[in-house]
């Protein structure tokens, strides 16, 4: 594992995530370890649009696309 250090943090900041911490029942350490870790596991938009794109890369033609809406109509 590799140690991150923040340099020129806000008192204020700091303040409200010792303060937090606390809150939680945690050390600041151990808080802003699970902040950064979620954060982290969070996919960004762009990850998600480009894993959409790359799941949605179907060959379909047009007949494929009327085909699906007429057996959707007549399965109702």
């Amino acid at each position: 594992m590799t140690d991150v250090t923040i340099r020129r943090l806000p008192d204020s900041t700091l303040a409200t995530l010792k303060s937090r911490a606390a809150q939680s029942g945690k050390s600041l350490q151990a808080y802003l370890w699970d902040l950064v870790t979620r954060e982290a596991a969070r996919p960004t938009l762009a990850e998600v649009t480009s894993r959409a794109e790359a799941e949605a890369s179907a060959t379909l033609s047009a007949d494929d696309v009327l085909g699906a809406i007429d057996e959707a109509r007549h399965g109702r």
